[in-house]
């Protein structure tokens, strides 16, 4: 084999490709400082939206309505987006309770989906409502699987102390009732604020000083 024909082996990629570790790590850093920044944004918009549409003392199939829960599915979709995102953040000796936590994040925010695709469409409602336990357990395994994986940031020292402590607080106002959505999605934003800083240097985020 002559001595340059290894390089021929050599998969090529363009200089803005976004193959390889590198690559993987610089797409999962971007989807957590957009997530962590948008998500929460979308889940104010739904609590503006709401609050138009109950200008009129009642809550229902109005423009409003709508646009209020297209703009939480969005907002769910990109929590679980965030959650997948940190995962390999984690500590090395915590991967497994990271993955348990991405699973039990991701299994609540498919409840919250399906309790709000049911309120977009009362046919889709009604043919399959989300049966009760699971009406129950969806926001209890959000609120553990996103609590846990923040608390393996501050772990990894990747998040200050007090971001588990915040996200708790906004996800329980918001359950107490749907009227602290809009201060509730303000204190999550506070909350994950920090996983938006941008970061020089390495690929990956560079540990929060303390």
């Amino acid at each position: 084999m002559p001595p340059n024909s290894a390089i021929l082996l050599e998969p090529v990629t363009a200089p803005g490709d976004a193959a390889g570790p590198r690559g993987v790590a610089v797409l999962g850093r971007a989807t957590i400082r957009h997530a962590a920044v948008d998500a929460p944004i979308l889940l104010l918009v739904y609590g503006l939206l709401r609050l138009m549409d109950g200008l009129d003392g009642a809550y229902g199939r109005s423009l409003a309505w709508n646009l209020a829960h297209l703009a939480l599915l969005a907002s769910l979709v990109l929590f679980a987006l965030l959650a997948v995102a940190v995962r390999p953040l984690a500590p090395s000796g915590a991967r497994l309770v990271a993955a348990l936590a991405v699973t039990a994040t991701v299994a609540g925010t498919v409840c919250f989906l399906w309790t709000a695709t049911g309120f977009l469409s009362s046919a889709s409602g009604a043919a399959a409502p989300l049966p009760a336990p699971l009406r129950n357990a969806g926001p209890l395994l959000f609120s553990l699987g996103m609590l846990t994986l923040l608390g393996l940031l501050v772990a990894s020292r990747r998040a200050p102390a007090w971001s588990p402590l915040l996200f708790g607080a906004g996800f329980a106002a918001m359950l107490i009732d749907r009227d602290f959505v809009l201060p509730g999605a303000l204190i999550l934003l506070a909350a994950l604020a920090p996983l938006a800083r941008p970061r020089s240097g390495d690929v990956g985020h560079r540990p929060i000083r303390r």
